[in-house]
């Protein structure tokens, strides 16, 4: 197989990348893979703890597409069994434990909503509950002695639970090491992770080295923050676009993060090239451009990434339609409703908002308007009239009621 240049090859690895370690080691293996044809493995491993995925998940998956696009095997290991143990990475208690049912139920929608990154034809994908979940209790004791209990306390997340006398379970040590033996079991050249994952991918070195391999190279890609500009992008803090957003909802979404963060969300959300970059950066130091057309040159890119340019053009229109000019869009979906039915019924069953307790929330918010009246009462019931009826969620979702 031919790869290009070991230079070329760095110039797209190191794009968005916060740290490689060690970046000499990687050049070696680099050149190695040229010289002998043979791709690399690339890991990147993912506990599937939520179903959905979002453009932060996005950063390290575009990672390993641009590893699969210069030709290495790109592996992506669903971490089923380690879901159960819970990843205390950047946690102040212990992450509640899954069932390896649930784990692999989130699973599902992992693999399906990864697809609209990865190369799917080329990406292998394993299950580590399928060496994990084989080992005994003498191979336990086996992997546990290759590590201190000095060293795991080095992790800053450890260390501060342990001074401001938090718990500690045993089991969350565990963590690493099984993380760390996927590296072992697929030998792997390369790990990719966020920057909250560098403790894990370091002792997954470790681990390799004590079994005669040569240890992995680490790739660390920083956190998105999400569209509040504060924390880091999480469902759970409903400030994230998610993959599978609708264009229209990931192009309004992207306008609303703060002016800081044009920058970062070019790089990590629109996988810039740096070409691109350049003309960001000086657009940006022009005071005579505002601000808001980068925020929608970024807007657009980002939708077009993960679906096309005509989309992400669409989208666009759909925002200064909708939301700009506070229209209604043509294109909206509709129901035929045969009874009287709750408000809240309707948005879930139109798939406006994936749950009731969401739908609630949003009324609660004065977010749901029907007919352009605001709608306060979760009880509230849309009675069958003869003139079409609009209902609204949000700025951008929209249900016409027939």
């Amino acid at each position: 197989m031919t790869f290009l240049a070991v230079e070329e090859q760095m110039t797209l690895i190191q794009r968005g990348a916060e740290e490689i370690i060690p970046e000499e080691a990687l050049k070696e293996k680099l050149a190695k893979s040229k010289a002998e044809g043979k791709p690399l493995t690339i890991k990147l491993g993912c506990d599937p703890s939520r179903a959905d995925l979002h453009i932060g998940h996005g950063v390290v998956l575009r990672k390993l597409r641009h590893f699969q696009d210069l030709g290495h095997q790109a592996i992506l290991v669903i971490g089923d069994f380690t879901a159960m143990i819970g990843d205390p990475s950047g946690r102040n208690k212990t992450r509640p434990q899954l069932t390896l049912e649930a784990a692999q139920e989130n699973a599902k929608s992992y693999v399906d909503q990864a697809k609209v990154i990865l190369d799917v034809d080329s990406l292998k994908i394993v299950y580590n509950s399928e060496w994990l979940n084989e080992m005994n209790f003498s191979d336990v004791i086996s992997l546990t002695s290759n590590y201190t209990v000095a060293r795991m306390l080095e992790r800053d997340d450890f260390t501060k639970r342990f001074k401001d006398e938090v718990p500690i379970s045993l089991h969350e040590f565990l963590y690493p090491l099984a993380q760390g033996q996927d590296s072992v079991v697929l030998e792997a050249d390369v790990e990719l992770g966020g920057t909250d994952q560098k403790f894990n991918l370091l002792l997954g070195r470790d681990l390799q080295r004590a079994n005669d391999q040569e240890p992995q190279c680490i790739i660390t890609l920083p956190l998105l923050e999400g569209t509040d500009g504060v924390e880091k992008m999480s469902k759970s803090y409903g400030n994230h676009i998610g993959l599978h957003d609708a264009p229209a909802e990931m192009f309004g979404k992207t306008l609303s993060i703060g002016d800081d963060l044009i920058e970062k969300w070019f790089v990590l959300g629109a996988d810039a090239s740096e070409e691109k970059m350049k003309q960001v950066r000086a657009d940006l130091a022009n005071e005579q451009i505002n601000p808001m057309t980068i925020k929608r040159d970024l807007a657009r890119s980002i939708v077009a990434l993960y679906y096309s340019d005509e989309q992400a053009k669409e989208a666009e229109k759909h925002f200064d339609t909708v939301v700009v000019g506070k229209g209604v869009p043509d294109d909206m979906p509709s129901v035929t409703l045969k009874e009287e039915k709750s408000i809240v019924e309707i948005i879930v069953e139109a798939e406006l908002l994936k749950s009731k307790s969401e739908a609630r929330r949003m009324i609660k918010q004065g977010a749901v308007k029907l007919d352009e009246i605001k709608i306060t009462n979760i009880q509230a019931i849309v009675s069958l009239k003869e003139n079409e009826q609009i209902l609204k969620v949000g700025k951008r979702r929209f249900l016409k009621i027939i």
